[in-house]
């Protein structure tokens, strides 16, 4: 058997990318094997390997832990680097708020090109796949782990996944290896936990080959999400609009069911925005299919937001309005507006803005509704709400963009897009620019 375990982690290495490599060491049964494992081949010693331990704090007993892995590192002479950190509990549980401190944990200590080697087995695998099943994952989720998988600035590679934790434990059985118990492995309350207690032997009762037919399903559904993958970076490409927050709704809407989802999460990424559960899914799908043309879908979710106009989608952060009737006297100095949609000035040859000294009274506020202005000497007066539309400027920006006004009220210059003419002579006759500094907020 120890040879059979070696013989696996030497193939495996064959096929990693060059690089040193770290252990994730918790002190546990599973990463104190891994480590025996690596360190007896020479290949893995070649790299330059180590293990990472960190400590969260969070139980009495982690001094303890970091002391057995000192231990295991000195017993395989193992360089070992110990992190402290300390864990504050966020609406997502303590879990998963050690799970981001660790992953951060690591990532500040890893040199350029570190590969980091954890020890999930194929028990790990068949209980993350009951977890996304029960919670409605699709086939990225079902997929589960994979063997290399780049997360965040390193890379992740999990050698074990297809060997079982009872093969794990009589290798450390065979070898007198020792190992710490983390006592939170028996909360029930901690749903990973209530699955491998109470359910997955209830399971393997019944059907003895359950854990390798769940991870045989998951190595299918893997496949299949790797092809969907494939396919919707090609997707994105062919629906995404001119402005990479854009997508031409009827093009995605036109794209197969099981492309829908994955295309729209990757657009939503490439542009830093976090993605909807499937409700919000199904809700925009519905809405894109069912609302007439002049109507102004918009589905939310925390920290995003998607609105149509037109043939297109939006994708934008939630935005701030105007107070309602905000409006402010102006003397062409910078003026920081509301709803950090920057600032306004006069600007002159020197790129200065100082306030007018001429007595010439403005003022600045946004639309109301109903403006207009004449582009030209002689011209008609225009509707702005025409200018809009011809401009295909969405409706949710027309009441963020500032509006000039002089002491009787005729507008002079909308943001950055129109001057009146009579706007135009007074900035030519005053040697100034209307300049609206908008460039992180449009």
């Amino acid at each position: 058997m120890p040879g059979r375990l070696r013989d696996l982690l030497r193939n495996a290495l064959g096929t990693l990318p060059q690089g040193p490599i770290a252990v994730a060491l918790s002190g546990g049964l599973d990463s104190s094997v891994l480590l025996h494992l690596l360190s007896g081949l020479p290949e893995a010693r070649q790299r330059g390997l180590r293990a990472i331990h960190v400590d969260h704090g969070l139980h009495a007993d982690s001094g303890v832990w970091s002391a057995q892995c000192a231990r295991a590192c000195a017993d395989c002479e193992v360089p070992l680097t110990v992190l402290r950190t300390e864990v504050e509990r966020g609406r997502s549980g303590l879990e998963a708020a050690a799970r981001r401190v660790r992953f951060a944990a690591l990532q500040s200590a890893l040199v350029e090109g570190e590969i980091v080697a954890f020890a999930h087995h194929r028990d790990d695998q068949a209980e993350t796949v009951l977890l996304k099943l029960l919670r409605g994952a699709g086939p990225e989720g079902l997929g589960a782990m994979r063997t290399l998988r780049r997360l965040g600035e390193f890379l992740a590679w999990r050698p074990l996944l297809g060997i079982s934790r009872s093969l794990l434990h009589s290798y450390a059985d065979a070898q007198q290896l020792r190992w710490v118990s983390d006592p939170s492995n028996a909360d029930t309350l901690i749903d990973r936990n209530f699955l491998r207690i109470e359910i997955l032997p209830r399971l393997r009762a019944r059907w003895p080959e359950a854990d390798a037919s769940i991870v045989q399903s998951a190595s299918w559904v893997r496949a299949a999400a790797d092809f969907i993958e494939a396919e919707s970076i090609q997707a994105l490409a062919r629906v995404q609009g001119l402005d990479p927050h854009t997508l031409r709704h009827r093009d995605w809407l036109a794209l197969p069911e099981a492309l829908r989802d994955p295309v729209l999460r990757r657009w939503l990424r490439g542009i830093g925005l976090p993605g909807p559960n499937q409700y919000q899914v199904a809700e925009l799908v519905r809405q894109l299919a069912e609302a007439g043309e002049d109507k102004l879908p918009c589905i939310r979710w925390p920290g995003a937001e998607l609105r149509r106009y037109r043939d297109l989608v939006y994708a934008l952060q939630p935005l701030p309005a105007p107070s309602v009737g905000w409006e402010r006297d102006w003397d062409g100095s910078a003026l920081k507006l509301p709803a950090s949609l920057g600032t306004l000035s006069l600007v002159g040859v020197d790129g200065e803005s100082p306030p007018l000294t001429n007595g010439q009274r403005l003022r600045v506020r946004f639309r109301h509704g109903g403006e207009s202005l004449r582009l030209a000497a002689g011209a008609h007066r225009r509707e702005l709400r025409d200018l809009f539309q011809e401009a295909g400027i969405p409706p949710w920006k027309r009441g963020r963009i500032p509006m000039v006004f002089d002491e009787h009220g005729e507008l002079l210059g909308v943001g950055d897009l129109w001057l009146s003419d009579s706007g135009r002579s007074l900035f030519t006759r005053l040697r100034r620019q209307l300049h609206w500094n908008h460039a992180l907020t449009a």
